[in-house]
C-alpha cells in the first residue's frame, strides 16, 4: 500500500488556470479549489512582480513544490497529462475530461470508507 496518497491533484495550464482539481473527501472540495486558486494568485504575484522590477530572476524560483520521495507519485500523473494532451482529440487549454487520466487520479489519492 502507497502511504504518500494525495488527497488534493490540480493541473494547471500555462496561462495560469485550473484544467484539472479533483480532491477527497469532497466534504472539504471547496477548501482544497480555495487553496489551488489561491496558490495560482500567488504565483501571479510574484511573476507580475519580477516583471516589473527586473531584479534578481532568483527570485522567480518558489521552493521544491513536492517532496522527492513524491517523484514517481508525479512521475505517473505527468505522464498521464501528457498522453491527454498528446491526443489528437484534445484541444489544449480545455478542461481534462479523459477517463484514463482520471483513473490515475483516483489511484493516487487517499481512499474514503
Amino acid at each position: 500500500m502507497n502511504t504518500n496518497m494525495a488527497v488534493c491533484i490540480a493541473v494547471i495550464a500555462k496561462e495560469n488556470y485550473p484544467l484539472y482539481i479533483r480532491s477527497v473527501p469532497t466534504q472539504n472540495e471547496l477548501k482544497f479549489h480555495y487553496t489551488v486558486h489561491t496558490s495560482l494568485d500567488v504565483v501571479e504575484e510574484k511573476i507580475s512582480a519580477v516583471g516589473k522590477a527586473l531584479g534578481d530572476q532568483r527570485e522567480l524560483y518558489l521552493g521544491l513544490l513536492y517532496p522527492t520521495e513524491d517523484y514517481k507519485m508525479f512521475r505517473k500523473l505527468h505522464n498521464s497529462f501528457t498522453d491527454v494532451m498528446c491526443n489528437p482529440f484534445h484541444n489544449p487549454g480545455d478542461t481534462i475530461q479523459s477517463k484514463a487520466f482520471d483513473g490515475i487520479v483516483s489511484g493516487m489519492m487517499v481512499q474514503t470508507a
